[in-house]
Order: structure tokens, then sequence, then C-alpha cells
């Protein structure tokens, strides 16, 4: 497995040794121990699978300790831009992002952090993305950040995304801190 770093310490980007011949491929999509020697130890309790139209936008997301979550996420089918944001006070990122494409094709996975904000949006015309979360969903805990917070800047490759009636009532950055009791120590 190859392990490449973001602008964000601790977001990394993952794609897995394939072994395609004429039949098709195989790749392991997921090994503890494989992550354990790039020095990631995170268990993992909960997989999600999402199924999206083109020009769908799910996030920026997040949940609040005891139930905050690690996230490492893949595509199956299609692809998405994937986005993680730095939502830890004190952190010398705090605010920026980091985004990658990931596909079916390209068999990249994002490993996100405790502390950062999470979406996606959909390029192709549907996209299925598996997720593997550390803390099981929790409805009470949920955040949300409003994906054109011009105080984060991400840059979407669509304009007018479709979105949840949720992520369109969320907040900016700024409303999640102001709201927010818990603070992140910047590690």
């Amino acid at each position: 497995m190859q392990v490449e770093p973001t602008s964000l310490p601790g977001v990394v980007i993952l794609t897995p040794r394939v072994f395609p011949d004429t039949r098709g491929f195989f790749y392991e999509s997921y090994s503890q121990e494989a992550l354990r020697g790039h020095g990631i130890e995170t268990v993992f309790v909960q997989d999600n699978h999402s199924k999206s139209a083109k020009d769908t936008l799910r996030g920026l997301h997040c949940q609040l300790p005891p139930a905050a979550q690690v996230k490492l996420v893949r595509v199956v089918r299609g692809a998405v831009w994937d986005v993680a944001v730095d939502i830890r006070r004190g952190s010398p990122t705090f605010g920026q992002w980091a985004g990658v494409e990931l596909s079916a094709e390209n068999y990249r996975q994002l490993y996100v952090p405790i502390g950062f904000a999470h979406g996606f949006c959909v390029l192709t015309d549907e996209a299925e993305v598996l997720y593997k979360t550390s803390h099981v969903y929790s409805p009470t805990l949920e955040r949300g950040i409003i994906w054109n917070d011009p105080a984060l800047g991400v840059t979407w490759p669509i304009a007018e995304p479709l979105l949840s009636a949720r992520d369109q009532r969320a907040g900016t950055l700024g409303d999640y801190l102001a709201d927010t009791p818990f603070v992140y120590d910047g590690e």
C-alpha cells in the first residue's frame, strides 16, 4: 500500500496494490496490519455505503466527541471529489482544506482523522462511496458546515450541487465554532 501525504497533517491518500489479470483484478481494500505498518492505529466499527447522482454534494460533516469519527473513504463505482477541512482550533492548518479525486478506476482512499470535516461531490453520472468509521453514527453529535463557506474557500468542481435539506441548512465555520463547546487542541 502506498501512503501519500496531503497538505493537512494526518490526512493521507492510500493507494493499494492492485493485481489485474484477464479475469479482472484483486486488491486488499482494507488491512489493519498494513495501516499499522504506516503508523495508522485506527479501529473501525462501522461501514457505510452511499449511492449518489451526478452533482450531489454530501458534507461538510463531522461528529463531536465522544462520538468523533475517523473516516476511511473509497469509491467502488464512478468518481467523486473528496474533501477534508481542518476544524481543529489551534492547529497551524485550521480552516484549510485538501481535496482528491477518488474513483473506482484509481482505487485511491482518503483517511480523514478526528478534527476534520468531510464531504464529497459526485463527478460521474452516479457514484457509490464506501467508508469506514471509527465510531457509530450519532445524530445528536453530528454537525455540518456549509459547502460553500467563503471562509474556507473550498474549490468544488461543480457550481450548483444537489444538497440534502440538512446540508442546505448548515451554517458557516464561524457558526460551527460559536455553537460547538468542544475545542480541538490541534493535535
